[in-house]
């Protein structure tokens, strides 16, 4: 970490011990005291543990979709921590309830709602497109909600949760939705995916959203992973189509956790229209009298939640803007074009191939087998990513291919299994855009 940071640190948890003394002398209460020896040691044991982990920070790690937070976010995360706000009720914490209002207005500007918008940020992705799922199902009850089966698994899963019919629809191999195949009159919801987590594809939301409008049918964009891609849309790394699109959507969910530089969990779910908010309507006897105002719990389905989540969050968007020339967009254009470096650099092995060209920056290959069968395939890909892991060189993940769809891509392969387990790196770091030559140089070496 850079040294500023910890200078910056001890100087505003200064001005916040200030802030607390303002009110009066006061000790703690000595049922709360440890001693020294004791923190040492258990902090001692406490570091050590977190050295099991892997090096989601350096960018030799291209594993999952994990990295740390910025310093100023989990700075801004961890002080306002030692007040532990709570963004329920405005008196549960006033400032951070405003800094959420204000990241939430920033959010819908971004994405083209402007300032009539309804939204918050959540615990998660989850919860996000829950919260947008439930309100789906409310505005047309007894209809079905459509989602693609690359879609993240929530959507089925959260149509459970809310007793909703889930309905996959089918994909072709170039990722179009096989809309010929649905019966538009069941379904309430579609839901499209700017970013999917399996392999970053941009689902067609322009070619979906004529058909959603001509047979009214309500738009939610799940732009967990992608969302913040939209910085650099139009530019000559994203072509913009898409995105463009986005404020003709009903409801929106981007993670601030995934590629805002959040700490776990910060998601978003913002609803075009206000109105929604009826759906949300609830009792209290003892919350919501300090103000007049809404408050953030009543347009909400959980209760209490961190107001240092916000804190976090509004901080960074102060000094990393959501403009394609300062801030998110050249973090956003970096990470881009690690992807586009690697797919360059695949493309021309003679060791790899790539499974097809990514759409955002998550990228799938594999090892090239003399024997051009889908086990052998499997079975070097597993070799590589076991062999990386064990000599802590570099970290990759393993995504499954239902063998069709690898074979219409690669039809020299002879289809001996049902799915085919080829690497998949995840390169969300903008420090990868540089080290990504040696990544598959090391990556190459340790092919058979």
């Amino acid at each position: 970490m850079d040294q500023k940071y910890s200078t910056y640190l001890e100087e505003i948890l200064s001005g916040i011990n200030n802030w607390k003394n303002s009110f009066g002398e006061w000790e703690q209460d000595p049922t709360l005291s440890v001693s020294e020896n004791e923190i040492r040691k258990v902090f001692s044991e406490f570091v050590q543990r977190l050295e099991g982990n892997y090096p989601f920070h350096h960018p030799s790690y291209a594993g999952q979709m994990l990295k740390p937070p910025h310093a100023v976010a989990w700075m801004a995360y961890s002080l306002a921590m030692t007040i532990n706000p709570n963004n329920h009720a405005l008196d549960g914490g006033p400032p951070t309830s405003e800094m959420e209002k204000e990241v939430m207005q920033l959010l819908s500007d971004y994405v083209g709602y402007g300032s009539e918008f309804l939204g918050h940020l959540t615990a998660s992705g989850t919860i996000a497109n829950l919260e947008a799922l439930w309100v789906a199902r409310n505005c047309h009850p007894g209809k079905k909600i459509a989602y693609s089966a690359n879609a993240h698994y929530t959507h089925e899963r959260m149509c459970g949760v809310i007793g909703v019919e889930g309905c996959k629809i089918p994909v072709d191999p170039e990722g179009s939705f096989q809309l010929d195949q649905v019966d538009p009159k069941g379904i309430g919801t579609v839901v499209v995916t700017l970013g999917t987590t399996g392999l970053g594809d941009i689902e067609p939301l322009s070619e979906i959203m004529p058909w959603a409008k001509i047979n009214g049918i309500r738009i939610h964009i799940d732009a967990a992973y992608g969302g913040f891609f939209k910085t650099i849309a139009g530019s000559d790394l994203l072509n913009s189509k898409n995105w463009d699109l986005m404020p003709e959507a009903d409801s929106i969910v981007i993670d601030p956790h995934k590629h805002g530089l959040q700490p776990y969990g910060c998601g978003a779910v913002i609803f075009k229209d206000p109105g929604v908010g009826k759906y949300y309507q609830h009792d209290s006897p003892y919350t919501y009298f300090t103000s007049e105002e809404l408050h953030l719990g009543e347009i909400s389905l959980e209760c209490s939640r961190a107001g240092a989540a916000a804190a976090a969050f509004w901080t960074t968007l102060q000094l990393f803007p959501l403009k394609a020339e300062k801030g998110f967009g050249p973090v956003m254009k970096k990470c881009r074009a690690a992807a586009l470096k690697a797919y360059d650099l695949l493309s021309n092995s003679k060791k790899l191939d790539a499974y097809k060209e990514p759409d955002l920056d998550i990228i799938a290959y594999f090892p090239l087998p003399e024997e051009k069968k889908l086990t052998e395939v499997s079975r070097l890909s597993k070799a590589v990513f076991e062999k990386g892991m064990k000599d802590k060189t570099f970290y990759l993940s393993l995504y499954k291919i239902p063998a069709e769809d690898f074979i219409r891509r690669h039809p020299a392969y002879e289809s001996d299994e049902e799915l085919v387990t080829v690497l998949r790196s995840v390169l969300m770091k903008p420090e990868q855009a540089d080290y990504v030559n040696e990544l598959f140089t090391l990556i190459e070496a340790a092919v058979e």
